[in-house]
């Protein structure tokens, strides 16, 4: 897949709320997950950690009451997302992230996922 069908590929199953499901066919084995440094878990290296980093996450919210993500700016190897979701967090009560995320592809898989909020 090229960069910009990955891309399409990503949003359209995270607009389906698969998220899950485009990590095991869209991320490399070797993928990258970098946040800021004061989240929960900062750096996470291969699809296992990925994978679990995500299972964490989703593990801390209640209730999603919305989201939406943008159509993806693709460049080169590279494409980003704004991502927005409105959710009731265990022990924080409702909160709205807003993030940018920032993926870089190779031989059409994702090896690198920022997250910068």
């Amino acid at each position: 897949m090229t960069t910009k069908e990955v891309a399409n590929r990503l949003v359209e199953l995270c607009r389906e709320g698969k998220i899950q499901d485009a990590g095991k066919e869209l991320y490399s084995e070797n993928i990258i997950s970098i946040e800021p440094d004061f989240a929960p878990v900062p750096r996470a290296e291969g699809l296992k950690a990925v994978v679990e980093k995500g299972n964490r996450f989703a593990a801390m919210i209640e209730a999603t009451h919305g989201s939406s993500i943008s159509d993806p700016v693709v460049a080169g190897k590279s494409f980003s997302l704004g991502w927005n979701l409105d959710a009731t967090m265990k022990g924080r009560g409702r909160v709205n992230l807003e993030e940018i995320c920032v993926y870089q592809v190779e031989n059409g898989k994702i090896v690198m996922e920022q997250f910068f909020y």
